[in-house]
């Protein structure tokens, strides 16, 4: 007996929309527990002075997985929208919309969270090195994104247009991480850390990584929220959707 799988099926919005509906509540499940377990080990299990940061490092487990998903959502909005330059797929595009409020969220916080990191922990709320300069062009990049999405009347155009966007960006995410993860230590003058998760004690370990996943699993839930908006708005003169119980009311 052969098992037959149409990987093309939730290619469609109409396939899609459903199985975005079923998948949220358990990604919102998982989100909370995370958050739960994350928030609790930050606070009270890990050590409570490290360095000359004493209680003010612990903004790293909101400040670090947020600026990791603001970089990463931005690299998932690049491989949706080259889905959809080359193979012609409007969920691709949709997709790709859905995700940038998100990314923009979490790299706003990003900088946020490292200004506040900046001012307790050496004095100033920020530095124009190249770690922070081009984490903020990134956010940049995801406002112009959105504002050349709403620019366009024409859906295809602007998709295709905000997709040549994206992807011309996507030289900034190597620089944001080699300007973190400076090889040489001479020419890392700037106040920002540097990375090293090999170097970093278990309790703070664990409960950055479980921060991250609840940010993670947030992020699914706020994309797919955003995703059946959009799929409803551009399909909205389809059957499908005029058959939909939320939609009939």
């Amino acid at each position: 007996m052969t098992l037959k799988i149409n990987w093309f099926k939730y290619a469609s919005p109409a396939s899609f929309y459903p199985l975005a509906g079923k998948m949220i509540p358990w990604f919102a499940a998982a989100s909370a527990l995370l958050f739960a377990v994350g928030l609790y080990w930050s606070f009270f299990k890990t050590p409570e002075v490290l360095s000359e940061q004493k209680q003010y490092y612990k903004i790293i487990f909101i400040h670090v997985p947020v600026v990791w998903m603001g970089m990463w959502l931005y690299l998932v909005m690049v491989v949706w929208s080259a889905i959809g330059l080359i193979f012609n797929t409007r969920l691709s595009f949709m997709m790709s919309a859905a995700i940038a409020p998100t990314g923009a969220l979490f790299t706003f916080l990003g900088l946020l969270t490292g200004a506040i990191w900046g001012k307790t922990s050496w004095g100033t709320w920020w530095d124009w090195d190249p770690r922070l300069t081009s984490f903020l062009i990134l956010l940049f990049l995801y406002i112009g994104y959105m504002a050349l999405q709403s620019a366009i009347d024409d859906t295809r155009r602007s998709d295709r247009a905000s997709a040549l966007l994206l992807i011309v960006g996507m030289a900034l995410i190597p620089v944001i991480y080699w300007s973190v993860n400076c090889p040489d230590p001479a020419q890392c003058t700037a106040l920002h850390q540097r990375s090293g998760l090999g170097k970093i004690e278990g309790n703070i370990l664990f409960a950055m990584l479980t921060m991250t996943l609840a940010v993670w699993m947030y992020s699914f839930v706020s994309i797919l929220m955003r995703l059946r908006n959009i799929i409803l708005e551009r399909e909205r003169n389809k059957d499908w959707v005029a058959q939909l119980p939320e939609v009939a009311q």
